[in-house]
């Protein structure tokens, strides 16, 4: 059961991780979920403190990986309309043109997003775009630190209970 438990725990964990750059996934959240599984593992405990700090900390930047994309598109003079380009722009970016659609898709996706949702100028949606891409991104790098933390505190923990995992 053990074994199931950490194969799962380190899914979750890799999981939360591409969740990171994909928008569909809550990658801190998910990574959480990783670290909470594997403290039921038998050899392996996590204080109550710690399960509470991390999940708070994996919240806080769920809900602020919400704002933040927002908050750059306003701060450019975008809207509605570029946050969620730049979101479905992400996900075509990624399904066809691979790793580079990570950059190249939430920039589109947030001018054409904002020129559908204004159509009043290119140089204002372009704008919203570059602020809506600077948020996401900002996103991006707080959401896959967070999930890169949480695989240390997995990678640590394994590494400590390897003799009684064996």
């Amino acid at each position: 059961m053990d074994l199931f438990l950490i194969c799962l725990s380190g899914f979750l964990i890799l999981l939360g991780i591409a969740g990171s750059f994909l928008p569909v996934i809550p990658g801190p959240l998910t990574a959480w979920a990783g670290l909470f599984v594997l403290n039921w593992v038998s050899s392996i405990t996590y204080s109550l403190q710690f399960l509470i700090t991390s999940f708070s900390v994996a919240l806080f930047i769920f809900l602020l990986d919400i704002l933040i994309p927002i908050l750059g598109a306003k701060k450019f003079g975008g809207g509605k309309g570029s946050t969620y380009g730049a979101s479905i722009g992400l996900v075509i970016g990624i399904l066809f043109l691979g790793p580079f659609g990570i950059l190249i898709g939430p920039f589109f996706g947030a001018f054409f997003g904002e020129l559908i949702a204004n159509q009043k100028n290119k140089k204002g949606a372009l704008k919203a775009a570059f602020g809506a891409l600077i948020g996401f991104l900002s996103g991006v790098f707080l959401k896959f630190i967070v999930g890169l933390s949480f695989g240390y505190y997995f990678l640590q923990a394994l590494c400590t209970a390897r003799t009684a995992l064996l």
